[in-house]
């Protein structure tokens, strides 16, 4: 008996022993039947591993592959588009408002049941807003769109429609398709292009509601009250996406993105830390692209730092957690499995709570990521 004891306490050691020096995934040894009950059920943050779907992947046979690579990889998560670029919302809505602004386009035809089976395999499931770039309300509503001098609506450099940031009844209108998700049975809720425009004559932009003297991270601070303020009583945890440099970056980037401002009043900060979007010479590499562990390590200590001051100075404030928005595409280099693996590995010792993978076309690199065994 007393060597029982002993051969099982050994086993027990070798165990820790792997999660500490092999980096062993914590799911093949607790499997997937605890993790929505632990995540969801007990309202804690947990670190999600997950992939992006548009709502034609999600409403079309590809979401059923999208589905299995969750369930033989460390996934756990699925990100899905519930009003993407082009201003729609892509499932039948319980909403007045919506129905009236006319923007629901269904592309998928049983988001109740699609829930559901997400659910049934115990994956966590993400709505994503883009909720200023909106392609679609501005053409209905011209009186919340920005607009061009000397006429018409102003659009971006791909051809996108936006509508002014500084308006409330546009923030409300994004909260009542978050509402909508949440009514559906979406774990959590994603926003993104929550800032002013970047690309594109932005000189020639005349806005109908912003000042224009107002500093856009402050517009940006009162949105992000806003939607806090209104969502928290729900209990459904809630993310933005930011652009990666807001890391690092000691002002807004012209676009009304602080990190300071966002971290209070969200569950996850997502910052797309893409090394391909980084400027040539940033950290003195000549092309980013190429070195993602140094990029993204940098990006989560330096955020990590700055939220944990922000913390020190409001100590009764429960602050954001950082969870990257992580390049599974080929842009600056070529991104195989040893690239995501650099990327994953960066995000663990920068501090990172998790990851989310970015393909446009939702074709991801399997190789890259950790199998699990049941």
């Amino acid at each position: 008996m007393k060597k029982d004891k002993i051969f099982i306490f050994l086993i027990l050691i070798a165990i820790v022993v792997a999660f500490i020096v092999f980096d062993v995934p914590y799911t093949i040894f607790v499997g997937r039947e605890n993790f929505l009950k632990d995540g969801v059920e007990k309202r804690e943050p947990f670190a999600t591993k997950g992939v992006y779907t548009t709502f034609i992947t999600a409403g079309n046979h590809r979401i059923d592959e999208i589905i299995d690579l969750v369930k033989k990889t460390e996934l756990n998560t699925i990100v899905i588009d519930v009003k993407d670029y082009t201003g729609r919302v892509p499932f039948e809505t319980s909403s007045e408002l919506i129905k009236t602004i006319g923007s629901e386009k269904i592309f998928i035809k049983d988001i109740k049941g699609l829930i559901k089976q997400l659910h049934k395999e115990n994956i966590y499931a993400i709505a994503r807003i883009a909720v200023f770039e909106d392609n679609y309300l501005p053409r209905e509503r011209t009186d919340l769109a920005l607009l061009r001098r000397g006429g018409g609506l102003w659009e971006d450099n791909n051809g996108l429609t936006w509508v002014d940031p500084a308006s409330q009844e546009v923030w409300d209108y994004n909260l009542e398709i978050a509402k909508e998700a949440i009514r559906v049975g979406f774990d959590e809720i994603n926003f993104d292009y929550i800032r002013f425009p970047s690309d594109g004559n932005t000189e020639n932009i005349v806005y109908p509601f912003w000042d224009g003297t107002t500093f856009k991270k402050e517009i940006m601070r009162q949105f992000f009250e806003y939607v806090s303020q209104r969502l928290k009583p729900t209990g459904i945890p809630v993310s933005v996406d930011l652009f990666g440099l807001t890391l690092t970056s000691t002002n807004d980037l012209g676009i009304g993105q602080w990190l300071e401002y966002a971290v209070p009043n969200f569950d996850y900060i997502c910052p797309m830390v893409y090394p391909s979007h980084y400027p040539p010479g940033f950290l003195g590499f000549e092309n980013p692209a190429t070195r993602p562990y140094e990029v993204i390590y940098n990006g989560l200590e330096t955020g990590n730092q700055r939220i944990a001051s922000l913390s020190v100075a409001n100590p009764n404030i429960q602050m954001a957690k950082i969870r990257p928005w992580l390049q599974d595409f080929d842009m600056g280099a070529n991104y195989d499995a040893r690239m995501i693996e650099l990327q994953k590995k960066a995000t663990y010792d920068g501090g990172g709570f998790g990851w989310l993978l970015w393909n446009p076309r939702n074709i991801y690199t399997e190789a890259g990521l950790d199998l699990v065994t049941e």
